[in-house]
C-alpha cells in the first residue's frame, strides 16, 4: 500500500475541528459499532490491515489506524470513509489529529533524554525561573535553523524558555554536516561551538567516541521529524519549521 491512500480510496477531505465545534466524546466505542466498522472495512479492502476503532474529535466519526501509519475517519455505519488530515485548532497553530495521538509517545521519548545529552540554552530571567522547555532538532547547515538560533532563541530565553538542542544532520550520519554538529557536541563549550557553526564560522573537528548525534538523529526519525528545525514541546507536540519567538511563546503559553 503506497503512502497516498487518498488516491487509492478516492476520497479527499480536510476537516478542521474548529468548524465543527467541540464534540462530546464517549470514553469507549460500543463493541457492536467497532465490530460493524471493522467488518465493513475488511469486506471493502481485505488486503489492508486495520487497527482498533476509536472516537475521533468530531461527533459521528470514528478513527481507525490503517497499516499502523495512517488514520481513516469512518461513519458510524461503516459505509463512508474519509482519508486525509483532520486538524484541531490550538493557540497559534492547526495540529493534525493524528499528530496529537502521537504526542504522548513523543512526550515519553523526550522525558528520557538527559539534559547533559542536549546542547541547552537556559532561561535568562533574573529570577532563574524556567517557564517552559523547548526541544529543537537542528542541523548546522540549515538556513532556517540559523535564523531560529539567531533571531528566535534570544527572545525565548529572555522570557524564561530553556531551549534544548538535539542533533538532526539532514544529510545523514557520516556526512560533513554530521561531522560538524558532532564536533559541537564534543567541544569543551558546546553552546559556543554550536553558535559559531550557526554563524557560519568553523570549529575544530572533533568527532568524539560515544557522542549522541547518531542516536538523536534516529530518535528524530522515530518521532516523525522530516526536516529542520523541528520543535518538540514537553507535552510531545511537534511543530515543524521556523517560527518567530512571539509565535512560539504563544504556543508554549509563556507571557
Amino acid at each position: 500500500m503506497s503512502g497516498n491512500i487518498v488516491k487509492q480510496i478516492g476520497v479527499f477531505a480536510l476537516a478542521v475541528v474548529a468548524l465543527f465545534g467541540q464534540a462530546t466524546i464517549a470514553q469507549e466505542v460500543k463493541p457492536e459499532v467497532a465490530k460493524m466498522i471493522l467488518e465493513k472495512l475488511a469486506a471493502a479492502r481485505p488486503d489492508l490491515t486495520f487497527g482498533s476503532v476509536k472516537q475521533s474529535p468530531v461527533e459521528g466519526l470514528y478513527q481507525v489506524r490503517l497499516n499502523e501509519t495512517q488514520l481513516l475517519y469512518v461513519s458510524q455505519d461503516g459505509n463512508h470513509i474519509i482519508a486525509g488530515d483532520m486538524y484541531q485548532a490550538l493557540p497559534g497553530r492547526l495540529v493534525p489529529v493524528a499528530d496529537l495521538e502521537l504526542a504522548g509517545l513523543r512526550r515519553d521519548m523526550i522525558a528520557d533524554i538527559a539534559v547533559a545529552e542536549t546542547i541547552a540554552f537556559p532561561s535568562q530571567l533574573e529570577s532563574g525561573q524556567t517557564k517552559a522547555v523547548l526541544y529543537v532538532f537542528t542541523d548546522v547547515d540549515c538556513g532556517y535553523c540559523r535564523k531560529l538560533h539567531n533571531e528566535s532563541l534570544p527572545g525565548l530565553t529572555a522570557k524564561g524558555v530553556e531551549v534544548r538542542y538535539l542533533a538532526f544532520p539532514r544529510a545523514g550520519v557520516g556526512s560533513p554536516s554530521y561531522r560538524k554538529i558532532a564536533s559541537a557536541w564534543c567541544a569543551d563549550d558546546a553552546p559556543e561551538a554550536l553558535t559559531k557553526l550557526k554563524n557560519g564560522q568553523g570549529i575544530e573537528e572533533n568527532v568524539c567516541e560515544g557522542n549522541p548525534v547518531a542516536s538523536q538523529y534516529a530518535l528524530g526519525k522515530k518521532m516523525g521529524v522530516t526536516g529542520t528545525p523541528a520543535l518538540v514541546m514537553a507535552d510531545g507536540t511537534l511543530v515543524p519549521g521556523y517560527r518567530p519567538a512571539e509565535d512560539l511563546l504563544t504556543i508554549l503559553g509563556v507571557n
